[in-house]
């Protein structure tokens, strides 16, 4: 076993020497509710608030404030489906879903949702593009004579992962809606669950380009838009139209503190009401002061490692076997994490229910093996590059550290290569090697991670990272199939393939997500990742 001690990486304990203060709380003059002040390592990794531009962690927390779904989770209960902006369907076939619609539903902009908003928003000028190329910020023109945002490709091509088969939505009247898929597809509800963001026709169309649209979106959530600066300030303001009802708090202000010390210090002198990411090791530091808790656990995203092929090392499959067989994950979980989350069977989750693969594991803690790969593949102790962000996700860099001794052990030379962003991470100028990422599962199907982010039209494979025919081959099954032992079938193969033979990434551990708070709020977190201030989920104590 690695000579390694859990007190040489645990990380060091930060000063607490937060000035004492009385909670701060406070109140719009006239509504007589709270402003709340969080501060988050980031809002949005691509400066907008379009959903279908930011699929990331830290999107996750703010978007349902803004948007409502057409099908909703109990986010803080059993994670089972329930009305949204829909208050019922159905199915019609294996192909189409049917949807009613709740009626008096307002947009941020006073419009009433109506069906033809839903079939806007699933339709190509929100979401797929028009057929022609797609310049960011210009104006093109409709067959209908309207003139609105061009959508940047990114956005198409997120689309298409999250819809790879839908057909159309059709009309079916004012408040009722059908969805209606290429091929049979039994995830229909799961994929609605995860991403039906309804968004105003009209205020798309008027938006001029689509960056405008990006900082200032139009949906139907419980608070809009006031003010946005990317990498800075994300202000939301209650949406008192809202048909839940009068959002409980009058302004939610999100700031970027990228540094754990900063938000810690700033949530005990009273500056922030929450913070987000706090690393296990400091739950003690804030909990000393009796006004603040921690509340969080393990949630439904998993940290993993991408490898890249391209590298003239990692190409050989047993070079990145022998990195998956390197890693004591349970090392990592009882130092970094006290103990506080799990490693789990590989790239699926508890939920999934009949879909689980249950006797599987990630691939064993076994330097010996991992020695006996290096020899086979003739490795010479060349250099692997590992890009790595400043604690993007909680315990990053000490992770990162572990593994580097880890892999050091049983001879492989990998290096970190520290990077400001993502635009850095997945930069090509250079050959990548190996890199940090999560995925999250939206929805109880292997569909909603494995075959979302590391299928053809994955970002994994976007990216140029990785790729596997038969996996994608496996990918079309799990879409398209109803028969549930065939699915079951594909989807084990695809974990020997993807996490055993052909390793395209590696889980380390289930993601931990820590959140500390004024005690004298009442609010429940959710695994979902969402930072839920409706009403119901937010009073301040007496």
């Amino acid at each position: 076993m690695p000579r390694i001690t859990r007190r040489g990486f645990i990380a060091t304990s930060m000063a607490a020497g937060a000035l004492a203060a009385t909670p701060r709380l406070l109140f719009a003059d006239s509504l007589k509710r709270p402003t709340i002040t969080i501060a988050v390592q980031q809002v949005v990794n691509s400066g907008a608030l379009e959903p279908l531009r930011e699929q990331s962690n830290v999107g996750a927390r703010i978007f349902y404030s803004i948007f409502d779904h057409l099908i909703d989770a109990d986010r803080q209960g059993d994670l089972s489906l329930k009305p949204g902006l829909a208050t019922e369907w159905k199915r019609i076939d294996e192909k189409t879903l049917e949807l009613k619609l709740r009626r008096g539903v307002k947009f941020h902009n006073g419009d009433e949702m109506t069906a033809e908003d839903v079939a806007f928003s699933w339709g190509p000028e929100r979401m797929f593009g028009t057929g022609q190329e797609a310049t960011q910020g210009t104006l093109f023109t409709r067959q209908t004579g309207q003139t609105g945002p061009s959508l940047p490709p990114e956005v198409a091509a997120v689309a298409k992962r999250l819809w790879p088969a839908l057909d159309r939505i059709e009309i079916v009247d004012k408040y009722t809606v059908r969805l209606v898929n290429k091929v049979p597809d039994v995830t229909l509800e799961g994929r609605l669950a995860r991403a039906s963001e309804v968004v105003s026709k009209r205020a798309f169309l008027e938006a001029g380009d689509w960056p405008s649209w990006a900082r200032k979106p139009v949906g139907t959530g419980p608070y809009r838009v006031a003010e946005f600066k990317p990498d800075n300030l994300l202000v939301l303001e209650a949406f008192d139209e809202h048909w839940l009802g009068r959002p409980p708090i009058a302004r939610i202000r999100f700031v970027v503190v990228p540094e754990v010390a900063s938000r810690i210090n700033g949530l005990l002198s009273g500056e922030y009401d929450f913070i987000t990411d706090v690393p296990p090791d400091q739950i003690a530091t804030v909990e000393r002061d009796p006004r603040y808790e921690v509340v969080g656990g393990p949630i439904l995203n998993h940290r993993l490692l991408c490898f890249a092929q391209e590298h003239p090392v990692l190409a050989d499959p047993r070079i990145r076997r022998a990195m998956t067989h390197s890693i004591d994950r349970q090392l990592i979980v009882d130092s970094l994490f006290l103990g506080r989350t799990t490693v789990p069977k590989g790239l699926q989750w508890d939920y999934y229910g009949d879909m689980l693969i249950r006797d599987w594991t990630v691939p064993a803690f076994d330097p010996a093996l991992a020695k006996s790969l290096l020899k086979e593949a003739g490795y010479k102790g060349d250099p692997i590059p590992y890009r790595v962000l400043n604690n993007y996700y909680t315990n990053q860099v000490p992770t990162s550290q572990i593994l580097i001794e880890m892999w050091r052990e049983v001879g492989l030379n990998v290096q970190i290569e520290m990077k400001e962003n993502w635009q850095q991470i997945f930069d090509k100028s250079t050959v990548r090697g190996a890199r940090d990422w999560s995925n999250s599962a939206p929805f109880s199907d292997p569909v909603s991670s494995l075959v979302n982010q590391h299928g053809p039209r994955g970002q994994q494979q976007q990216v140029g990272e990785w790729t596997n025919a038969e996996f994608n081959k496996l990918s079309g099954v799990l879409e398209s199939s109803t028969d549930l032992e065939k699915r079951r079938a594909a989807f084990r193969r695809m974990l020997e393939i993807a996490e055993r033979e052909d390793p395209g990434y590696t889980v380390l551990h289930q993601t931990a997500l820590f959140y500390g708070k004024r005690k004298d709020i009442a609010w429940t977190w959710s695994p979902r990742q969402s930072m839920d201030f409706r009403a119901g989920n937010f009073a301040i104590k007496a």
